[in-house]
């Protein structure tokens, strides 16, 4: 299970995935989406439809890779009945924060529990235990999906590219809003 917004996906979301797959031994990996995920619940633009068309259309020649859009937002909710969960470090980070849980440092500490195997991309300056870490090029942990939408958008998986260069969805809000308008008038 590889939790996330994938906002747009991004080719270090596909390297991560393939190292996963591969180190922890594993024949299928799901790119689950949370309807509205924590911390992120003001993301509008682009609609989760259209996000998750692009997930699908990354998904469709991978055979061990499937998508799946949930109401849960804690990731042990999230990777309940899964072996695996992948994150990032900075991921990592954020869980073992109370905030997220109610300021409750116990209900925190029961939902760490509660994941599956926890594996991890390196991503500087975050710490993580280290038995933990995958093994990834070290450009993995350079990129963001903030980066992709914001300064580099070569950074986006193929299908992201295609549909941002069609609709403007994460590089260009007003061409985007522009796009909507003429889906909802055919």
């Amino acid at each position: 299970m590889f939790p996330g917004s994938f906002n747009p996906p991004t080719t270090a979301h596909l390297a991560i995935s393939e190292a996963v797959l591969a180190q922890r031994s594993l024949d299928l990996l799901v790119w689950s989406v949370s309807r509205v995920a924590l911390a992120k619940e003001d993301v509008q633009r682009p609609r989760l439809n259209d996000r998750i068309a692009v997930l699908e259309e990354v998904a469709a020649p991978i055979e061990w890779l499937e998508i799946d859009v949930t109401d849960a937002q804690l990731l042990s909710d999230i990777a309940a009945g899964f072996d695996v969960i992948v994150m990032g470090a900075d991921k990592w980070q954020q869980i073992h924060d109370p905030i997220f849980y109610g300021n409750d440092p116990a209900r925190r500490d029961a939902s760490i529990a509660a994941l599956p195997t926890v594996a991890i991309a390196a991503r500087p300056p975050h710490d993580c235990p280290a038995e933990m870490v995958l093994d990834l090029p070290d450009w993995v942990g350079t990129v963001s999906s903030t980066q992709a939408r914001t300064t580099d958008p070569a950074l986006m998986a193929p299908e992201a590219a295609r549909f941002d260069a069609q609709t403007g969805a994460w590089t260009d809000p007003a061409r985007y809003e522009a796009w909507l308008a003429r889906q909802r008038e055919d």
